[in-house]
């Protein structure tokens, strides 16, 4: 049976996180659970050693576990997610998430009804209720150059960030933006099937970045939607690696421009970022 909602969750090493993403995804008042919605949850492993793969076969049996061999990188795990599921829509969710109020069947509900919509994205929230930046705008090379830099704290009230995350509207309207946060996107399976699915060449980070801009080319609109609402423990999943995270935020970065606005942007990034 083809289901109407797809949920992919890629884990590396968060068992607790893993857990918790889990019950709020399944149990309770916070279910995922709509009148006639048929959801279907899938956890890709990427050879966690924490014991999180038995954790999913013994706690959630309903859950779809694809445990890897390797750590095949987060982009290349949500990939063998979205494929593997049948959805009309994927929801691909970070493990250090939890969803509120029935967030992913209100987000199907609208995109039911916006059909020029290839994906969404909820309000996101730190744990103790303050809403979380997830909104953004294209970035240009001043942005680039100044985003998680050294430069970001001279530069924290600048014109060129705000307008980078988008503080020149508010975060309690439903509106078009350029791209959001992937920690809990939406995707429409039409979308994905025209645009593509996310590019393995970023390893993690900036693959929701280049995918909203392609799916942007093609005439799909990326829509912010705050009365859903996930929290969000922003870089649990990834704080154990935070030299290496750090690494692949600008290689990302620099790959971005690279395949979008050409070699010498590209170059003139790497040289500053990572030389």
């Amino acid at each position: 049976m083809a289901h109407d909602l797809s949920i992919v969750i890629v884990s590396w090493n968060v068992k607790g996180l893993l857990r918790a993403c889990l019950r709020s995804t399944l149990e309770g008042q916070q279910s995922v659970a709509s009148p006639g919605l048929a959801c279907e949850v899938i956890v890709v492993d990427n050879a966690s050693t924490d014991g999180s793969a038995d954790m999913v076969r013994q706690e959630f049996p309903t859950v779809r576990l694809m445990a890897n061999a390797d750590n095949v990188g987060f982009t290349r795990g949500n990939n063998q997610g979205i494929i593997a599921s049948d959805g009309r829509y994927a929801l691909l969710l970070n493990p250090d998430t939890e969803v509120l109020d029935g967030a992913p069947g209100e987000m199907v509900d609208y995109m039911e009804h916006a059909s020029e919509v290839g994906a969404l994205g909820p309000q996101l929230l730190y744990p103790d209720g303050r809403v979380q930046s997830s909104r953004r705008r294209f970035p240009d090379l001043r942005t680039a150059l100044v985003e998680s830099t050294f430069l970001q704290r001279w530069f924290s009230g600048s014109d060129v960030l705000k307008q980078y995350y988008v503080l020149d509207r508010r975060d309690d309207e439903v509106q078009d933006v350029d791209w959001l946060v992937g920690a809990c996107l939406m995707m429409r399976r039409a979308a994905l099937d025209q645009v593509g699915l996310l590019d393995e060449r970023f390893f993690m980070y900036s693959e929701e970045l280049d995918w909203c801009y392609r799916a942007q080319q093609k005439g799909w609109k990326i829509v912010y939607l705050p009365t859903a609402r996930v929290i969000h423990h922003e870089g649990k999943s990834s704080e154990q690696v935070l030299p290496v995270r750090h690494v692949h935020f600008q290689r990302s970065k620099v790959l971005f421009f690279e395949k979008h606005h050409g070699r010498l942007p590209g170059e003139l990034l790497r040289v500053y970022l990572l030389a």
